[in-house]
């Protein structure tokens, strides 16, 4: 039976967009504590997570659900044909477009985006090339982030791959009079009807997590305050590009925290498939128990 790519969070179906899975050096490089034996003393991680070896398995992908009567696209991938400096994001030609549509969701008909932060496997999407000039992919849509999250970046010294990422993925939306900064506050912001910002800071300043709910059912989109399940077997295990390490792990703590033992259905932004599950207590930490659709 395959791996579901959506699931009903009361009257909410949340759709995984698929882009691209991500290469076997990922992991190594992105969770470098993360080592084999680490991995593959997680028997659960096999088969969906990590193979026999103790390789992760991580994709890049969106989510896209209506609430409100709004369409929403959470997080915009990597992009096509970028000039990145990653080899295993540069100058992609993906079929993403034909997917997001053919989940209901053409880039015309998006009312929201919604940007978790600002790292250039999140924001691709958010154009793309027309005549030789990057224009919003959305041409309709709100794009929103945390206020902080942008704060952030206009202060700090970007090196030149940066500089890049924001020259055609995120300045254009500006222009065009379309990213909308939002000040999430402690407890959350509401942006739209069943459809909240969670400040989740660490990976970077203004990170925020995107929690769904109906009808009393919950979902929460991690965004990259988790990157892996493994991180759930140990939470201490931070990526190689969290901006605060020690927030970024006391985030991640208190998250799966809150989350375990509920029903609250957790969808990992990098997650291979079947990406969705619950957070169980697993010893003196937690699992993922995947979910059906």
């Amino acid at each position: 039976m395959s791996a579901p790519t959506s699931w009903t969070v009361g009257d909410i179906a949340v759709h995984r967009v698929d882009e691209v899975p991500l290469p076997p050096a990922t992991g190594p490089w992105l969770l470098p504590d993360a080592t084999p034996g680490v991995v593959t003393g997680q028997d659960w991680l096999r088969p969906h997570f990590a193979d026999a070896e103790g390789v992760l398995h991580l994709d890049s992908h969106s989510f896209a659900f209506m609430t409100g009567g709004l369409r929403v696209v959470v997080d915009t991938g990597i992009g096509n044909g970028k000039r990145r400096a990653n080899p295993a994001w540069h100058d992609l030609d993906s079929d993403y477009l034909e997917r997001l549509t053919a989940a209901g969701f053409p880039p015309e008909s998006v009312d929201l985006v919604i940007l978790t932060h600002l790292h250039a496997d999140h924001v691709g999407w958010n154009t793309r090339r027309i005549d030789g000039v990057w224009v919003p992919t959305f041409p309709d849509a709100r794009y929103v982030t945390s206020r902080i999250e942008r704060d952030f970046w206009a202060g700090y010294a970007m090196d030149e791959a940066r500089r890049q990422t924001f020259r055609d993925s995120v300045i254009p939306v500006e222009e065009a009079g379309l990213l909308d900064l939002v000040d999430v506050s402690a407890g959350g912001s509401e942006v739209a009807p069943g459809l909240r910002l969670l400040p989740t800071p660490g990976h970077t300043p203004g990170h925020i997590s995107v929690e769904v709910s109906s009808r009393g059912r919950t979902a929460l989109i991690t965004g990259d305050c988790v990157h892996h399940p493994v991180q759930l077997a140990h939470p201490g295990i931070g990526a190689c590009v969290d901006i605060d390490p020690a927030r970024s792990e006391a985030t991640r703590r208190a998250l799966l925290g809150s989350l375990a033992g509920t029903d609250t259905l957790l969808l990992g932004t990098h997650f291979a498939p079947p990406t969705a599950g619950r957070v169980v207590t697993h010893g003196d930490a937690y699992r993922l128990s995947p979910a059906a659709a």
